[in-house]
């Protein structure tokens, strides 16, 4: 990771990630009329009011990736050290796509254009671990709570 901030390109395979980078940086990233041209992270770093900012073209993803398609699973973990994800899309099918990359993002964990949960952890000195909450607990029961605080070495909380 370099500089202040990391900004992945992600999106379907020849959509202009490469173009985009080796304009904006000065980066070369190979360019060519077929699918799959770039197959590891590409960086390249650009200047913008006194901050460093890395640019990453990452290689295509597919529909599927997130079940393991293609090199999907190791595009969208690279996407997950990013501080911005900028979907690129083609012309012709951008709500389509955008759809499918949006769900792809998803199901690793990934929230676009979707608000962070509200979470507040205060410690305390003693008296074990309090789980409150305000809505009924969907995706996560309190023993995985339990689990999650005790791998920060946490045992006492709100």
């Amino acid at each position: 990771k370099t500089g202040d901030a990391r900004i992945g390109y992600i999106g379907f395979p020849s959509v202009g990630k490469s173009t985009l980078l080796n304009k904006m940086t000065g980066t070369f990233s190979e360019v060519a009329a077929y699918e799959f041209t770039t197959l590891t992270c590409v960086p390249g770093v650009v200047q913008y009011r006194g901050a460093k900012l890395q640019m990453l073209d990452l290689p295509g993803i597919i529909e599927g990736a997130k079940d393991g398609k293609g090199r999907g699973r190791q595009v969208i973990a690279v996407a997950r050290t990013c501080s911005l994800i900028l979907i690129v899309l083609d012309v012709a099918k951008p709500l389509a796509h955008k759809l499918i990359i949006e769900r792809e993002l998803d199901g690793f964990g990934i929230r676009v254009n979707k608000t962070a949960p509200n979470i507040d952890i205060r410690k305390r000195d003693r008296g074990g671990i309090t789980i409150s909450s305000t809505c009924n607990l969907t995706h996560l029961d309190e023993e995985t709570i339990r689990a999650i605080l005790g791998e920060y070495r946490i045992s006492n909380c709100d």
